[in-house]
């Protein structure tokens, strides 16, 4: 009967030692991802600042080319004017 507790204790410590092993590679599993998901967080907060640049950048450009456009109707009148002053010279 000792012999038979004896055979009983190994298995439950074989078993203990296979769960044990198999929760070390568990973990270590998990730190992989743990470490590539920091990576894809790092290089996603990288591709937004870049969007948010291109963003602001695009807002600047936008602000400039209603300026041209108002500038462009400001020279447009101006023009106009001068030329109906040409107009009433009848030369």
């Amino acid at each position: 009967m000792a012999k038979t507790a004896v055979r009983g204790a190994e298995l439950d410590f074989d078993r203990l030692e296979d769960k044990v092993k198999r929760l070390v590679a568990m973990v270590e599993r998990m730190k992989g991802e743990q470490a590539r998901a920091a990576e894809e967080n790092q290089r996603l907060k990288a591709e937004i600042d870049s969007l948010r640049n291109r963003v602001a950048s695009g807002e600047s450009l936008s602000t400039e080319i209603t300026a041209l456009r108002d500038e462009r109707e400001v020279i447009r009148g101006r023009v106009s004017d001068m030329l109906t002053q040409l107009e009433a010279l009848n030369l």
